[in-house]
């Protein structure tokens, strides 16, 4: 049998509660308010606290450090219907055990409580640090889970690989994680890698000396060298080529690595956020992507819903998008439009509702929003791009037009026409990416120099 204190004003939750532990075998007491409980304390020692968030009197998040102090090896499980990712943050900085949104399952409370009294046996003590603000936006429980996360990763050191579609937020995550880490005071520097050609992306990110190549008249720094005591946001990480993600892993092991044209070794102590939109496990059984680079960058990883998974937050998001056009615009809202907003797909997630919402207001000059102020609809898109299946889906329209187009005698070659037109393109790409050096473009393919040499001569006929 446990003991557990619960802390919450409204009397049904209570009841509930304390009737489920108590089938359970546990030694429940009830307290109303914070004030209540501190009188409670003086004749019993709870090895678990649940504690509301909005209470008369002092409220839950300001007595958590004051009962962390009191009873410094009970857990704290915070209870709230106002879950914002500033309100998640602070809960679990100031060293609550769990969070839970109202409403929650039973099933669910009566777990938090079990992991509880575990963490509790064990001995485990939560990490405390105080940070500030965020702007993101998310009641369900979809999002909830994601300000979860960010509050339990960002005190730490560990490297988070953000997945998720285009246009839900991925930047923003990165840029919570930074803010609410150690090193917010530190730079937060970010980086497109799809924006850039392969041979900027070296220099971009591990910086050059003068002289290392053409244009290079002077020395400069990379991203590692400038994020220092900060973080860096790789997205669109998918994007990087495979040289390149040799010396990412190298960082990321070592915290080593060289300017372009030096052999100097420097060190950095720089975090790593990185975030993509493409389906890096499948990049990896296409060989597009390093195995070993994948599994250390999602040391911690989650991935983003997207916003037709999440539709219980498009009345907040859309009465955040409008609040910075001030408050006339919220008064503008029609029940049209919003009928309109709630039909919609948003196959552009959040992006394409803000974008839509800021482009509505422009539009009504004031006046009521209109469906007609509404930009067009962003066509159906992919759920996570993966190139392999783009590969696959491209030969095999090439491969019907063939056949339509070939008579039965001349399909005989089909398959060494299909070889050329492969190759033909692959060894292309990887000579451009070896400036043309023969014996470098035979390594990356895994093949000896004379068989390229022959192959690139077959290919040429």
């Amino acid at each position: 049998m446990s003991r557990i204190l619960i802390i919450d004003d409204e009397p049904a939750i209570c009841w509930s509660l304390k009737e489920r532990l108590a089938d359970q075998g546990h030694d429940v007491r009830i307290a109303a308010s914070v004030e209540r409980a501190e009188q409670v304390l003086n004749d019993f020692s709870p090895e678990v606290i649940t504690l509301d968030v909005r209470l008369p009197g002092q409220d839950g998040l300001s007595a958590i450090p004051e009962f962390r102090e009191r009873l410094p090896e009970t857990p704290i499980v915070i209870m709230t219907a106002f879950g914002d990712l500033q309100t998640v943050v602070d809960a679990m900085s100031r060293g609550a055990f769990e969070y839970l949104v109202k409403p929650f399952e039973l099933p669910e409370f009566l777990s938090v409580v079990s992991r509880a009294l575990q963490s509790r046996a064990l001995g485990a003590k939560p990490a405390v640090s105080i940070v500030t603000g965020d702007q993101m936006v998310g009641r369900g429980p979809a999002m909830q889970a994601v300000f979860k996360q960010i509050a339990l990763v960002a005190p730490t050191e560990f490297p988070v690989l953000i997945t998720g579609e285009t246009g839900t937020g991925k930047e923003l995550v990165a840029e919570a994680i930074h803010r609410h880490s150690q090193r917010r005071t530190g730079p937060f520097l970010r980086v497109s890698l799809a924006s850039l050609s392969p041979s900027v992306i070296e220099s971009e990110l591990f910086g050059h000396v003068k002289g290392a190549f053409t244009g290079a008249v002077e020395n400069r720094p990379g991203l590692f060298d400038l994020a220092e005591n900060g973080t860096i946001f790789l997205d669109e990480i998918g994007e990087t080529p495979l040289p390149i993600q040799v010396k990412l892993l190298r960082v990321l092991e070592s915290r080593c690595f060289t300017r372009v044209g030096s052999g100097e070794e420097r060190t950095t102590n720089a975090r790593l956020v990185a975030a993509t939109n493409r389906d890096l496990t499948s990049m990896i059984a296409d060989d597009l992507f390093r195995d070993d680079l994948y599994h250390r960058l999602k040391v911690f990883a989650f991935e983003l819903p997207p916003l037709r998974a999440r539709r219980e937050d498009l009345k907040p998001l859309v009465e955040y998008f409008l609040s910075r056009h001030g408050s006339s615009a919220i008064a503008s809202l029609t029940d049209e439009f919003w009928q309109a907003i709630e039909q919609r797909p948003w196959n552009g997630n959040v992006r394409e509702l803000r974008n839509a919402i800021d482009h509505a207001v422009v539009l009504s000059r004031g006046g009521p929003l209109m469906t007609e102020h509404l930009p067009p609809a962003i066509g159906p898109v992919s759920t996570m791009v993966n190139p392999g299946k783009q590969l696959g889906v491209a030969v095999a329209d090439w491969v019907q037009q063939q056949l339509s187009e070939s008579s039965e005698q001349s399909t005989t070659d089909l398959y060494r026409r299909f070889l050329n037109v492969a190759e033909s393109a692959l060894f292309s790409e990887i000579l451009t990416r070896t400036q043309q050096n023969r014996s470098a473009a035979a390594k990356l393919l895994g093949l000896d120099r004379a068989t390229l040499r022959t192959k690139l001569g077959a290919n040429a006929s």
